[in-house]
C-alpha cells in the first residue's frame, strides 16, 4: 500500500531524526540540530529506538529537554519507566504538574515509589494535591445552579425560557440543551443566543461536542477537564446521559478550601467548623468541647513527662546551669519532629504508599534530623561556651564541657524526634487510625519526652560520670 504525501513526509522526518540520534554528535551539537524539529516529531522518532538507546539519549540531552518531549509519547508512562528513578524524577520536576500527573498515572506503581524520594518537595505536593481526591466522585459536589432548555425550541422561545429561569439561577453564561427525556444534547453560549435571529432553530446554535463529566467521575479527573477546556462550568451527566447537575470552578475552589481546613483542624487536634466565622461566633462550651478531649489526654502525658524530669532532679541540683538550656533542646526537638510529621502526612495522602517507600521516608527524615542536629550542635558550642564563661563566670573547661553536652543532646534529640515524627503517623496509618488526628497532638508530648531523656541522660553520662564536674 502506497503512503500518501503526509505519511511520506513524516517517514522522511523520522528517518532523518533517527540518523541524527545515531550520528555520534555531542549533546550540545545534537540539541542545536534538534531545534529545527517539533517535539512531536522527535518523540515519534524516539519511539522507534531501542529502550537502551532512548535511555542513553535522554541522559545525554538532560531532564529539561526530555520534559518537553515526554508529553508527545504515545505511552509516556512506559517510556518514563525505562529511565533510572533519579533521572525520571528530574524529568517530572521539569514538567508542568498536570502533565506529570497524567504521565505518572500510566507508570507502574513500584516505579512511582522508587522515584518519590528524588522528587522535589513542592512538585511532590502538587502531584499529591491533584491525586488525593481521585477516589471521591464529582456527583457529591454538583449543583443545580444551571439553565436547561429544550432543543425543540426556537431562539425566541429559548430567550423567554432564559428569562423565566434566570430568577432562580445565576449561572447563565452557558445554557445547556436537552431533549424531551432530559438527555444532554449540547450547550449554547449566551452571546450566541442573543445574536441569533428569532426564527433560527435552536439546534443551529448548539455546540454538540461540548465537554461534560459523569456523576461517578473522580474529582481529580474533573479538575483536569476544567483546566484543559478552560470552562467556568461543566455539565454533569448520569449513567443514562441525562443532565443531572453542573459543576463550577467555584465549587472546586470551595471544596479544596474545605479539604485544607479539615486537614489543618485534624492536625491541630480540634474538631472542624462548618464555616470560617464559626470559630468567632461559637460559645465557650462549644469551643471547650472541641478541644478538651486531646487536652485531657495530653495533660496525663505531660504529667508522665514531668515525672521523668523529676528523675533527673539530682543532676539539676549538682549542675543547675543545665536548666537554662532545657527549653532549647525541647524546642528544637519539637520543631524537627513537627516538620517530619508534616512531610509524612503529605506522603500518606497517596493511597498507594508501599513498604519500600515508607522505609525510604523514615531513613531520609532520620538523616535530615541527624544532619541538622550536627550542624546546629556545632554552631551552638562556641555561643553557649562563651555565654557560660563570660556571663556566668565559669572556667573555660567547665563552660565548654556544658556546651559540648548541650550540642550532643541536640544531635540525639533531633535525630530521635525526626524518627518519631515519621514512624508515629505511619504506625497510626497502618492500624487504620487517621494519622492527622492522632499524630498532631501526640507528637509534641513524645518530642518533649525524647528531648528530656536525651538531654539529662547525656548530662549524667558526660558531665558527671565521665568528666566528673559534680
Amino acid at each position: 500500500m502506497r503512503m500518501n504525501y503526509r505519511e511520506l513526509i513524516n517517514r522522511k522526518i523520522t528517518d532523518t531524526l533517527i540518523s541524527l540520534f545515531r550520528s555520534g554528535l555531542t549533546s550540545e551539537e545534537l540539541q542545536d540540530r534538534l531545534k529545527d524539529f517539533h517535539e512531536h516529531d522527535i518523540a515519534q522518532a524516539m519511539e522507534e529506538l531501542r529502550p537502551d538507546e532512548r535511555k542513553q539519549l535522554t541522559e545525554a540531552l538532560g531532564a529539561p529537554w526530555a520534559a518537553d518531549i515526554f508529553p508527545y509519547y504515545e505511552e509516556a508512562g512506559l517510556r518514563l519507566a525505562e529511565l533510572s528513578p533519579k533521572l525520571a524524577a528530574a524529568v517530572i520536576d521539569a514538567m508542568d504538574s498536570d502533565e506529570a500527573v497524567r504521565i505518572l498515572e500510566d507508570t507502574p506503581e513500584d516505579f512511582r515509589s522508587q522515584t518519590a524520594p528524588y522528587v522535589r518537595t513542592d512538585t511532590a505536593e502538587e502531584l499529591r494535591l491533584l491525586s488525593s481526591y481521585k477516589d471521591e466522585e464529582i456527583g457529591s459536589l454538583m449543583s443545580t445552579n444551571y439553565i436547561a432548555i429544550l432543543r425543540s425550541l426556537s431562539v425566541k422561545d429559548a430567550m423567554r425560557e432564559l428569562i423565566r429561569q434566570s430568577g432562580e439561577n445565576d449561572n447563565i453564561s452557558t445554557l445547556y440543551v436537552v431533549d424531551e427525556q432530559g438527555i444532554f444534547c449540547g450547550a449554547i453560549d449566551l452571546k450566541d443566543l442573543i445574536l441569533a435571529r428569532e426564527g433560527t432553530p435552536l439546534e443551529e446554535c448548539t455546540i454538540i461536542s461540548y465537554p461534560f463529566v459523569r456523576d461517578r467521575d473522580p474529582i481529580a479527573d474533573t479538575m483536569n477537564w476544567m483546566l484543559d477546556y478552560e470552562e467556568d462550568s461543566l455539565p454533569v451527566l448520569d449513567a443514562d446521559g441525562k443532565l443531572a447537575g453542573v459543576i463550577t470552578s467555584q465549587d472546586m475552589v470551595d471544596y479544596l478550601e474545605h479539604a485544607s481546613k479539615e486537614a489543618y483542624s485534624k492536625l491541630a487536634g480540634i474538631s472542624e467548623g462548618d464555616d470560617g466565622d464559626e470559630d468567632i461566633r461559637e460559645s465557650l462550651c462549644v469551643s471547650l468541647k472541641k478541644r478538651m478531649p486531646w487536652l485531657i489526654v495530653l495533660l496525663f502525658m505531660g504529667m508522665f513527662v514531668s515525672s521523668v524530669v523529676g528523675m533527673f532532679e539530682g543532676i539539676v541540683a549538682k549542675i543547675a546551669i543545665l536548666v537554662c538550656f532545657q527549653s532549647l533542646i525541647l524546642d528544637m526537638a519539637g520543631n524537627v519532629g513537627t516538620q517530619s510529621l508534616a512531610v509524612t502526612i503529605r506522603v500518606l495522602m497517596d493511597d498507594g504508599v508501599s513498604f519500600s517507600r515508607c522505609a525510604a521516608l523514615i531513613w531520609k527524615e532520620t538523616k535530615v534530623g541527624l544532619a541538622g542536629g550536627i550542624l546546629l550542635g556545632v554552631a551552638s558550642i562556641p555561643v553557649i561556651g562563651l555565654y557560660i564563661c563570660l556571663l556566668k563566670d565559669m572556667t573555660v573547661f567547665y563552660a565548654f564541657s556544658v556546651a559540648g553536652c548541650v550540642a550532643a543532646a541536640l544531635v540525639i534529640a533531633m535525630t530521635i524526634s525526626s524518627f518519631a515524627g515519621t514512624v508515629i503517623p505511619l504506625f497510626f496509618h497502618r492500624i487504620r487510625v487517621d494519622p492527622a488526628v492522632a499524630s498532631g497532638p501526640l507528637i509534641t508530648t513524645v518530642n518533649d519526652l525524647v528531648a528530656v531523656i536525651a538531654y539529662y541522660g547525656t548530662a549524667w553520662l558526660l558531665l558527671i560520670r565521665v568528666l566528673r564536674l559534680a
